[in-house]
């Protein structure tokens, strides 16, 4: 295998050797700094070292590996031309690279350029540096510091409730950023984590996580953040008038958002995209659990890069790949399903009902809440459907999933108009979800399943015949939908016994 060779003593060419020591491809380091090297050998270091004078043709033709990159990293210009020089007579075909420090002259710099590849201007690089500290994103950061720096003890960082990965990496990632400003923070959230994949995350990353008791005293927490959603109260089961420190979401919000510091970016496919940006604009770095987290997080979230996804999505993954761990990536994507979760399915696929594109079904009583999003998805493959609906029931509370593709409908609005008024909602175009108290709409002779089958299913078609200007039919059986070509109207109809769809007339219809 082709190796780099590192020719020059300089910090900059020490700290490229520290961090290539480790990688897949071979290292070879020259110089005549004998304590840089003796470090290294004392160090373990796994590549080839060389004693001597880089620019003397008799050092570089005494390597014996195979080179397909030089890099030339002394403070001394004179010696990076030199070296560059007598690298360019002995790896004629090697990709060349040489560092300009801010004390060259112009002379030097013109000979660098012209023997390398590519130039690393210490002026110009210092200069960037700079300018990338002062943008948005370091400014969000300063903000972001700040809020943190004015908790004055322990910070819960507050995800949604039956929290999914990208709501459990951003929590994981912005506890690390909290604390390493100095104030203690523990991700927490209320409800249960109970879709197989998302305990699956959890359990194999190994990551630290408090359940809280929606009875219990908060007072052992100073202040409060919210991932991956933006109000008290709605979708986490804080008292709505909980004083908030910080948040960070991707979900336009519904409402007025009160916070020290808020950064809501509904551009972007995930939180966890954004919770890479900070970790990129603080000094922590990225360990393996955190990239793989976030990663996992933005995967799911986009649905692969294939739903909402942005620009900043598709850099954020990159930025993460070389750290995360893809074979743990992996264990966590096949886990096995819960048996109350195969059961929720079989309820949604037996108890579907089609009105037009769109498909609703009620599940009854939920023993796995996360149960509904897959069935929403999986609802979703049938041939000509673009939007459907699962709604079940926890206690007295109705919960709603819902998907969409395809179409122009807004589903986070439609659910938002639909159910607003009489329990929370919210979402994206493509995906959405509410939560319905049944309270007062409840009554002695009605059975709750019928109850929430008038609420979710009256209220929702209504939505949707608003939106699309047409009503919508049940489609059962062996029903069809026909289109009129006279009228924007949809009919359901039976084909005669023994006849096809095909033999039909408009007469007949």
């Amino acid at each position: 295998m082709c190796a780099r060779l590192v020719v020059g003593s300089s910090s900059l060419a020490r700290t490229f050797v520290g961090r290539l020591r480790n990688d897949h491809q071979p290292l070879v380091v020259c110089n005549t700094d004998r304590r840089f090297l003796d470090d290294l050998e004392d160090d373990d270091f796994q590549g080839t070292l060389v004693y001597g004078e880089p620019s003397d043709p008799a050092t570089l033709s005494g390597i014996e590996t195979e080179i397909d990159s030089v890099l030339a990293l002394d403070d001394d210009p004179a010696v990076t031309v030199s070296a560059l020089e007598t690298a360019a007579a002995t790896f004629p075909e090697a990709f060349t690279l040489g560092y300009v420090p801010a004390q060259a002259n112009g002379a030097e710099l013109d000979a660098i350029e012209r023997l390398t590849d590519r130039v690393v201007d210490a002026t110009a690089a210092l200069g960037t540096s700079i300018a990338e500290r002062v943008t948005e994103a370091s400014a969000r950061m300063r903000h972001l510091r700040r809020a943190l720096d004015a908790v004055d003890g322990q910070l819960a960082v507050v995800m949604h409730d039956n929290p999914d990965p990208d709501a459990i990496a951003s929590a994981v990632a912005l506890t690390r950023l909290a604390e390493h400003v100095g104030c203690p923070a523990e991700a927490c959230y209320f409800g249960t984590i109970s879709h197989q994949e998302n305990r699956a995350f959890v359990n194999v990353l190994d990551i630290d996580l408090r359940q809280l008791d929606p009875d219990a005293s908060l007072e052992v927490y100073d202040g409060f953040a919210l991932v991956d959603h933006s109000r008290p109260g709605v979708n986490d089961q804080l008292p709505d008038d909980t004083p908030i420190d910080v948040v960070i979401d991707h979900h336009p919000p519904r409402g007025p958002v009160d916070a020290t510091y808020a950064d809501l970016r509904h551009d972007v496919g995930a939180t966890s995209t954004l919770l890479v940006e900070y970790l990129q604009q603080s000094t922590i770095g990225i360990d393996e659990t955190v990239a793989t987290a976030l990663l996992f997080g933005i995967r799911i979230d986009t649905n692969e890069f294939r739903r909402e996804v942005s620009p900043p999505d598709f850099e954020a993954a990159a930025t993460l790949l070389d750290a995360a761990d893809l074979g743990t990536l992996q264990r966590i994507e096949s886990p096995s399903i819960a048996p109350e979760t195969l059961e929720t399915l079989a309820r949604a696929i037996t108890n579907r009902t089609r009105h037009g594109p769109a498909v609703l079904s009620g599940v009854g009583q939920l023993r796995n809440r996360d149960a509904l999003a897959q069935a929403a998805d999986r609802l979703l493959n049938i041939e000509g459907v673009t939007t459907t609906l699962v709604y079940g029931l926890d206690d007295r509370t109705i919960y709603v999933s819902a998907r969409t593709r395809g179409t122009d409908l807004d589903l986070g609005e439609a659910l938002r108009d639909a159910f607003g008024q009489i329990g929370s909602a919210g979402g994206h175009a493509d995906m959405a979800g509410a939560q319905i108290e049944l309270g007062v709409m409840e009554d002695e002779e009605t059975p709750i399943e019928e109850i929430a089958e008038g609420i979710v299913t009256d209220r929702f078609l209504d939505v949707l015949e608003a939106r699309w200007n047409r009503p919508l039919g049940v489609t059962t059986g062996e029903q069809y939908l026909v289109e009129s070509e006279d009228v924007d109207t949809s009919v359901v109809v039976s084909p005669p016994e023994g006849e096809s769809l095909e033999s039909l007339t408009d007469d007949s219809v």
